[in-house]
């Protein structure tokens, strides 16, 4: 008996390092919208492979001049998810890191119509994730987070499609321009001759402030928010504008403000909390 005993003490240690998760870096798929291989990386929980169950997903962006390796390399979300999970404040889920930043930079339709990312997003990218895993297809179990340029990512993608997430966390998020002058400088700088409609009309598409104010009643509570921006962030005025104006149209969500800046030592704490609260959703909060 004692030897069974201690020959399952010395088989624990390395049972408990084989509930680990695993993640594939380099990972693609062909998109016709954008006419080349797609790169994504992939989190899949410890019983993925042995459990049979179908699981929540979450749709996590990396910033710009990142790429789908960004929260694998410098986010550690690998250990991170392992032991959100393993603490009990996660539930077992997957995580989908696309790629944002290869043939163009960004998540957004191209204002010329001519690289048209969130279609790639929505009608491929999405679709053949529901296929290829076993992932709930379910709103409930859909959530979408992200950092800087992927945190606009995640504002905009939830705004535009509250019927597909139940939870967004944009971390230290590009908010777009804050106002339409800053828009017609902004974009006519790097396309000289567009006319004014033609701006007008992505700046009321991908910017979060006139998209919020845009928003129905009816969709004010469609989805869950989790908003997080360091102190020191060059991007904090618009996420502090962005807050406002949630309250002021009475959008529930969480806000919150740390000691930081825009870097990975910020996003790698923000991680946990974003698992915890999209989990909430997941397990029927």
């Amino acid at each position: 008996m004692r030897t069974l005993a201690l020959a399952l003490l010395t088989l624990c240690p390395a049972f408990l390092f084989a509930q680990t998760g695993k993640v594939y870096d380099n990972l693609t798929l062909n998109s016709k919208i954008l006419k080349s291989e797609r790169k994504y990386a992939v989190y899949l929980p410890p019983d993925y492979e042995s459990s049979g169950r179908s699981y929540p997903v979450l749709y996590l962006l990396h910033g710009a001049g990142d790429d789908q390796t960004g929260w694998v390399q410098f986010g550690e979300v690998l250990n991170i998810t392992d032991k959100a999970i393993r603490d009990g404040i996660a539930t077992p889920m997957i995580i989908v890191m696309p790629d944002a930043n290869t043939g163009r930079r960004g998540y957004f339709n191209d204002i010329k119509g001519d690289w048209n990312y969130e279609d790639f997003f929505f009608t491929e990218l999405v679709p053949f994730v529901e296929k290829k895993y076993h992932v709930k297809s379910d709103k409930r179990y859909r959530a979408i987070a992200g950092l800087s340029m992927g945190g606009g990512g995640s504002f905009v993608y939830a705004l535009h499609h509250p019927e597909m997430f139940s939870s967004a966390c944009p971390l230290s998020a590009a908010t777009g321009f804050l106002n339409l002058d800053d828009a017609k400088a902004g974009i006519s700088k790097n396309n000289p001759g567009l006319p004014d409609s033609t701006i007008g009309n992505y700046y009321n598409k991908y910017s979060v402030i006139p998209l919020l104010n845009a928003l129905p009643d009816a969709q004010k509570k469609a989805v869950r928010w989790y908003i997080d921006c360091g102190d020191d962030d060059f991007l904090f005025e618009g996420n502090g504008l962005v807050h406002n104006l949630m309250r002021k149209k009475d959008i529930p969500h969480e806000y919150r403000v740390r000691d930081g800046a825009h870097n990975w030592t910020y996003w790698r704490t923000a991680l946990p909390s974003v698992l915890e609260f999209v989990s909430q959703a997941f397990h029927q909060y």
